[in-house]
């Protein structure tokens, strides 16, 4: 029999068709949990404590529910040792990891996929764990949301519309003011050829927009409502259909996107009708690419593009294609903190990329970008250094200068000021030396951070006027966010606090004006609204707090989950500094262990 635990709404473990086991204690369920769960084995004093700490007898306690975990696990489970190991049999199935670390059609089988962790299970005398457990609330419902998303395009890509429907249907519900959500559901509308489902529910989305958030739909939405391929007056063959590719990627390189896309989108339509495999995925992939790194907000509209390419390469056995496509999901959900998915992307498409080294230094590049924004320090800066030896041996220059700049800000977030500078250094320089204008303005405002924090206000200043300026230029909401974000802090060293939130609120506005925003940067600037709304007592502060816990839990950013729960207790939530300083112990970085002593008064 395959042992199944569902931790995912109301949890049981299921050993076999008629066995459905239920524990008698709440603070085993919890225990359970906790040790399927945290990344390392814990102590048994910490878990004592964690769980038990009021009892008469903490060990006892947590000897008992040990017990009765086992019970429930059964013999082909092994639980035990200090610290405490949780082996499972061979096959067994755990919920909350097919969510993370599965396929959508896998999740898609849980019963309680899109449930609340551990529901209805309130464990008394723990402030602890009850913070660790919102965090991980908030992570497993946005983890349930992004494999529902992934299941609707890869759904709609192979053309089982209805089932696509359903899942798009399931994911609005869960975040309605998501506009990629919202864009997905009216797409599939429009592909199933119910213009009026479409229409209504653009109504219904703007209403809400405009209710709720005071604004209206972006362009997400737009692509989807007027999402249409240009009709060319003939078939042509192959060589015309690669003209036309190369002359719409020459148009939006030249800066003329709509004219370059929809050369692009009529690319697309010669591939299909001349029945071109490998044209239908290049065509698809180049228009795919092109939509993520427009700054024009449609995103969704490119990751459509690339699920129908992905089902046609699978089936053609297009590996190069392959590992192409899936880089671009990868990246794609590297920047909406769809962490666990974009893992899987990005590992997929290394394991395709052969002995494409290009290929390897990208996917490895954003790979690390992934760790680094999870706060696995140690793994994300071996997988940066191995990008920058792969991208200097593939000739990438771009590459290079991409990586060395995560690796830079990798060490400006762990306070070693010295490497940070040396690394942003070089970045900067790279991307002078290749004339990479459009990416200079983030090694540059990262370099504006390493100045301030060495306390060197007018280098900082220079910088940080360099990036700002710049990166308005281009029209990049995420280089005018981060370097917003610098410039606030300027201003409070110069003792103009009022200017630093009018900065720091402009900087969110600026980098979240898009549907497409890298995610991670949005809570790099709610926590410099946070520390400076408490340090300056501001009025908002406790909203910003709260905004900040639940996207850095949503997205298992874990060292700004850490942060957010220090501002949290420093506004006095109970439990607070239990749940940081039980997290940041995962966590290499310094400063991070310093800022928890910190909070204890040590």
């Amino acid at each position: 029999m395959t042992l199944a635990v569902h931790l995912l709404g109301r949890p049981s473990i299921v050993a076999g068709p008629d066995v459905d086991y239920r524990f008698r204690s709440r603070k085993s369920w919890a225990l359970l949990a906790y040790l399927l769960m945290t990344e390392r084995p814990p102590t048994r004093a910490r878990l004592a404590e964690l769980l038990f700490d009021e009892a008469d007898d903490p060990l006892r306690a947590l000897r008992w529910n040990l017990a009765e975990v086992r019970r429930g696990l059964g013999e082909a489970a092994s639980l035990d040792g200090d610290p405490v190991q949780l082996r499972l049999p061979p096959g067994a199935v755990v919920d909350v990891d097919v969510v993370t670390r599965g396929t959508w059609t896998q999740a898609l089988g849980l019963p309680g996929l899109g449930s609340t962790l551990l529901d209805g299970v309130n464990v008394r005398g723990a402030a602890g764990f009850d913070a660790w457990l919102l965090s991980e609330q908030e992570r497993l419902r946005a983890a349930s949301e992004a494999v529902l998303h992934e299941a609707a395009q890869a759904l709609m890509s192979r053309g089982e519309l209805d089932d696509a429907m359903r899942c798009a249907t399931r994911v609005v519900d869960m975040s309605p003011l998501d506009e990629n959500n919202q864009a997905l559901l009216i797409r599939l509308h429009r592909r199933r050829g119910d213009e009026r489902a479409a229409a209504l529910q653009l109504a219904a989305c703007t209403t809400l927009f405009e209710s709720e958030l005071g604004i209206e739909p972006g362009p997400a939405v737009w692509s989807a409502v007027a999402e249409q391929i240009a009709r060319p007056t003939s078939i042509g063959g192959s060589v015309s259909v690669q003209a036309i590719l190369e002359s719409g990627a020459a148009a939006v390189a030249a800066g003329a996107t709509e004219a370059g896309l929809a050369s692009l989108r009529s690319a697309v339509v010669l591939a299909d009708r001349a029945s071109d495999r490998r044209l239908q995925v290049a065509t698809r992939l180049v228009v795919g690419e092109t939509l993520i790194h427009s700054l024009r907000g449609m995103d969704e509209e490119g990751i459509a593009s690339l699920y129908t390419a992905d089902e046609i390469a699978s089936a053609d056995g297009q590996r190069a294609a392959l590992a192409a496509i899936r880089a671009e999901l990868g990246y794609v959900d590297f920047l909406r903190a769809r962490y666990d998915r974009a893992e899987l992307w990005l590992t997929d498409a290394l394991s395709l990329a052969d002995s494409d080294v290009a290929m390897a230094a990208k996917t490895i590049t954003y790979l690390g970008s992934v760790e680094s924004d999870r706060a696995d320090y140690p793994a994300a800066s071996a997988l940066l250094e191995d990008a920058i030896r792969l991208a200097r041996d593939a000739g990438d220059l771009r590459r290079e200068t991409y990586a060395t700049s995560m690796l830079g800000r990798l060490h400006l977030l762990r306070g070693d000021l010295d490497a940070a500078a040396d690394e942003l250094d070089t970045a900067i320089a790279l991307a002078e030396k290749d004339r990479w204008l459009a990416f200079l303005p983030w090694p540059q405002a990262l370099r504006g951070e390493v100045e301030i924090a060495a306390g060197r206000l007018e280098e900082a200043r220079s910088l940080l006027d360099q990036a700002f300026a710049r990166a308005c230029q281009l029209g990049d909401p995420c280089w005018e966010g981060i370097s917003a974000r610098g410039l606030a802090l300027v201003a409070e060293a110069d003792g103009d606090v009022a200017l630093a939130f009018d900065l720091l609120a402009d900087a969110r506005i600026r980098c979240n004006r898009m549907a497409d925003p890298y995610v991670w940067l949005d809570a790099h600037i709610l926590d410099a609204q946070c520390e400076l709304g408490r340090r300056h007592e501001h009025p908002h502060v406790a909203s910003w707090v709260e905004a900040m816990h639940r996207l850095s839990s949503r997205t298992a950013m874990r060292e700004m989950t850490v942060r957010a729960l220090l501002h949290s207790a420093a506004l006095g939530m109970a439990g607070a500094v239990d749940g940081a300083e039980l997290l940041a112990a995962e966590i290499d970085n310094p400063v991070l262990a310093a800022a928890v002593l910190a909070s204890r008064g040590r």
